[in-house]
């Protein structure tokens, strides 16, 4: 099994930035799709950015131009660098990881893995107006 353990989570005014940062520990499958998603209060989760073992990243409409996702492999950690936030990003941020089957078929679209088997428990973000 794989663990992912998020943190870089906390309170920041609009306007300003924040890096979480997504720990990925245990069994790691040499071909993989990581995601990061966010959970407003009293909405559904949704997919934010998504990067895969072969380098490619696609992103939700909401966070393209101010979020970039990233990894260091030799870490074994998935960035999400937050740039000009709003109250809306509010909410908790967790990261998943899944299967890239590789070759021409993606394996994320929008920001959202299409293979989910792991989760983290998420960390807060919190930005004020």
């Amino acid at each position: 099994a794989q663990d992912l353990v998020e943190s870089g989570g906390g309170s920041v005014q609009s306007g300003g930035s924040l890096r979480l940062s997504c720990l990925r520990s245990g069994y790691r499958a040499s071909s993989y799709c990581i995601s990061w998603w966010h959970q407003a209060p009293g909405k559904e989760r949704q997919g934010i950015a998504a990067i895969d073992s072969d380098g490619r990243v696609s992103y939700a409409d909401s966070v393209k131009g101010r979020f970039t996702i990233s990894q260091d492999n030799a870490k074994s950690t998935i960035y999400l660098q937050m740039n000009s936030l709003v109250p809306e990003d509010t909410g908790t941020y967790v990261c998943s990881a899944g299967p890239n089957p590789g070759g021409p078929q993606t394996s994320h679209s929008y920001g959202s893995c299409y293979g989910r088997d792991y989760w983290g428990k998420g960390t807060l973000v919190t930005v004020s107006s």
